[in-house]
């Protein structure tokens, strides 16, 4: 007989695929994420990750496989998929010469939030990422901790199932980088929020992390939790002993708003 009940991946990746020219970014990846976990992406510069979460989010074409986002495949029905995904990127998208809450006005808008709703869910992300009280400041005289949790509050204001997060805390001082966590942590006790991120931080992946892939030259390396994949490596090994395991390579690795900014435009043009 056969089985009909619905799946609990929210994230299925179906022989997914990039080339540009002779050159494949992204070889018919095969992977799921379930259901109010968090996932993370790891891998050198190049690897393809960048290129990965740019597809699985729309911004992308697939050039060949697809995947399915809370049920709706991505090349079929993108439109769908948008409506059920936010996207925290690596580039710096709040606009320093806004406040918080102007931010997160233009936010509901571009969702399409109904008027109605606007105020209440403004006033509730900033509640809840602990901004309320910095919400009238402009951006550009927010620390980098602090416009990384307006950001997240921005890509969370039509509360998707899926967050994807491109280097949720790169830039950030240890301080900061411990909030935003504070905060990822959060919404999927809260929300059941589904996330998948990439990330250079090894403390972080092992942090957050329900499942690791270790992403190298387009192909999935290895994946498994945090513990099972160190012991695969070695008793005492760390996530940066199962990186270098993996891809043979080291990690390469802020702050105000300009300091931001640069930090992610360098890290972007890394990969």
């Amino acid at each position: 007989m056969e089985n009909t009940a619905p799946s609990t991946n929210v994230i299925e990746v179906l022989s997914l695929t990039r080339r540009y020219g002779a050159l494949i970014a992204v070889d018919h990846l095969n992977f799921s994420v379930a259901s109010g976990t968090t996932f993370g992406l790891l891998g050198p510069n190049g690897a393809g990750k960048s290129t990965l979460i740019k597809m699985l989010t729309t911004l992308l074409p697939p050039s060949e496989g697809t995947a399915k986002i809370s049920g709706f495949d991505l090349v079929q029905h993108p439109e769908l998929v948008r409506k059920k995904i936010g996207y925290v990127s690596q580039m710096l998208s709040a606009d320093g010469d806004l406040t918080g809450y102007e931010n997160l006005l233009i936010s509901a808008k571009l969702y399409g939030m109904p008027r109605s709703e606007r105020s209440t869910r403004i006033a509730q992300a900033l509640e809840f990422m602990d901004l309320a009280h910095v919400s009238g400041k402009l951006v550009g005289q927010y620390s980098g901790g602090m416009i990384r949790r307006l950001e997240i509050a921005q890509s969370m204001l039509h509360r998707p199932s899926v967050l994807f997060m491109d280097e949720p805390s790169v830039g950030l001082d240890p301080s900061a980088k411990r909030s935003v966590w504070e905060r990822i942590g959060e919404l999927r006790r809260e929300f059941g929020t589904t996330i998948l991120m990439t990330t250079h931080d090894m403390e972080e992946a092992d942090h957050l992390c329900d499942m690791v892939a270790v992403m190298h030259r387009g192909v999935l390396a290895a994946m498994d939790t945090p513990a099972a994949l160190k012991a695969q490596v070695g008793a005492e090994a760390s996530l940066d002993d199962v990186f270098i395991h993996f891809t043979g390579a080291a990690i390469s690795e802020g702050g105000e708003l300009k300091d931001v900014a640069r930090t992610r435009i360098t890290s972007q043009r890394l990969g």
